[in-house]
């Protein structure tokens, strides 16, 4: 057995007794084989400690469980975009996206359309057993006309169009230098599979560009059949829609290396422009007062209310004051009328979760908003709303305050319907005493660095805001 292999198969039964010596795929799989001369490339090779194996959503899952290379785990059809990361991040490693057909071809297509366009040294290999193994045996891209499914009972009908030749389509871009099918039903086939792989890893090892190498697999499982019945129908059958062979084999020289990426902080600073002293602080501590662990805001309204920009700017205050602060935006379909929140999460150390299901604090801009998010808020939470436009409070959680403060009409009377979402961070801050006053309106001083004409007007809405909750 390779090296390259773990001697255990630690998934199962922790990695003791028979269990340990076995894996999770279904006998007859073709995927054992794929890893097999997968393996063998890479120690003939000998660039196992240089080498990362990209593995998604599929039956493949568990990649990681059997080479011992550095291993990523990626989102269902993203492979291809970890693996242009990794290879930018580190141009010395040898990076394999190891995928099956319901993953590449169904919804990470535009990511290997576009990996394969890009033309780094990057490695695909791609399982093609006609179904979607892992969730069901459910119709694929890939699945042949007329073939049964758990979704096509009666056979893949025309209505729902033909199977896609990936290999022809990505050979059809500019960017690889090599795409060959392949298929593992005999000894000849399984050897020429074996030195198809040995020779997309050795391309890339050299430096020569994006290789793509297309494996016809057994599934015996959703097929229904015997391993060798299995082997029977890839070679009668899938070979007729996707015949064996090269498909693109373009003579490279090697490519110079890749730019290593800076990864110094001030490096990256400089990169893009920024400023490398650090911003004053205020706040003594972390508002432990508030929170022991961290604290979750939510700020929600109509699309338009400014939620998003107050979101962001309690985001840059919290990092400012040296703490980990994340920030996730949702939209609604208009940019204005639709609705909109945002979750900000700041902790002392880092964000182990950026969603805010159960907030801390919540700020409304409208009735809507309060009456959703409301009775999320955790007892003891703050509930701050806009009374200009919300009057009906929903149940709330024990504990939970409710400030009522008109953010719309306050602003109005300074001139700007807009300010009032700067009238609400007022507010907050008065309420929460998340952070000084001063704080926060560094934050805004920054925010409007281009527009300072501004800046007074903005400074007198948040103490309007807060001026509202004090009294």
């Amino acid at each position: 057995m390779s090296r390259v292999f773990y001697d255990r198969f630690e998934r199962h039964a922790h990695g003791a007794g028979l269990k340990a010596r076995t894996t999770h795929y279904c006998p007859g799989c073709g995927h054992g084989l794929a890893h097999k001369f997968l393996a063998e490339a890479i120690e003939e090779l000998g660039v196992q400690d240089r080498t990362i194996a990209v593995s998604p959503v599929g039956c493949a899952v568990f990649l990681y469980y059997y080479f011992d290379v550095g291993n990523t785990q990626a989102a269902h059809g993203r492979a291809p975009a970890v693996a242009v990361a990794h290879k930018l991040a580190n141009p010395d490693s040898i990076v394999v996206s190891y995928q099956g057909d319901g993953d590449l071809a169904s919804i990470g297509l535009a990511e290997i359309l576009s990996a394969a366009e890009l033309g780094l040294p990057i490695t695909v290999i791609f399982v093609n057993n006609a179904i979607y193994g892992m969730t069901g045996g459910q119709m694929a891209p890939t699945t042949l006309p007329g073939q049964r499914t758990a979704t096509t009972p009666s056979g893949r009908p025309e209505s729902t169009g033909k199977p896609l030749r990936m290999a022809e389509l990505i050979a059809q871009l500019d960017g690889p230098i090599y795409v060959e099918r392949v298929a593992l039903y005999d000894s000849k086939q399984q050897n020429r599979a074996k030195k198809a792989i040995h020779k997309a890893l050795r391309l890339q090892v050299e430096n020569r560009g994006f290789a793509f190498v297309e494996v016809l697999a057994e599934c015996p499982t959703h097929l229904g059949m015997t391993p060798s019945e299995a082997e029977a129908w890839v070679r009668d059958e899938m070979t007729k829609f996707f015949p064996l062979g090269l498909i693109k084999d373009v003579e490279r020289e090697p490519q110079p290396p890749l730019p290593r990426p800076e990864f110094e902080g001030e490096g990256l600073l400089d990169a893009v422009g920024a400023e490398t002293e650090a911003p004053p602080r205020f706040a003594t501590g972390f508002p432990a007062h508030f929170s022991k662990r961290d604290v979750a805001i939510k700020f929600a309204g109509a699309g338009g209310d400014g939620a998003q920009t107050a979101a962001l700017l309690v985001t840059h205050a919290a990092i400012h004051e040296g703490f980990d602060a994340t920030h996730i935006p949702s939209y609604g379909p208009e940019s204005r009328g639709g609705t909109s929140y945002a979750d900000v999460r700041i902790a002392e150390h880092e964000v182990v979760s950026p969603a805010a299901p159960a907030p801390d604090v919540l700020v409304a801009f409208n009735g809507p908003s309060l009456a959703k998010f409301g009775p999320l808020v955790v007892p003891g939470g703050i509930v701050i709303y806009d009374s200009s436009v919300a009057g009906q409070v929903p149940p709330l959680a024990e504990g939970v305050r409710a400030l009522g403060v008109p953010f719309t009409e306050i602003a109005s009377s300074l001139g700007k319907r807009v300010i009032k979402n700067v009238v609400a961070l007022g507010a907050m801050q008065a309420a929460t005493g998340l952070f000084p006053e001063e704080t926060f309106l560094t934050a805004i001083r920054e925010a409007l660095t281009r527009k300072s004409a501004l800046v007074p007007l903005n400074e007198e809405a948040f103490r309007k805001g807060a001026a509202a909750v004090e009294a």
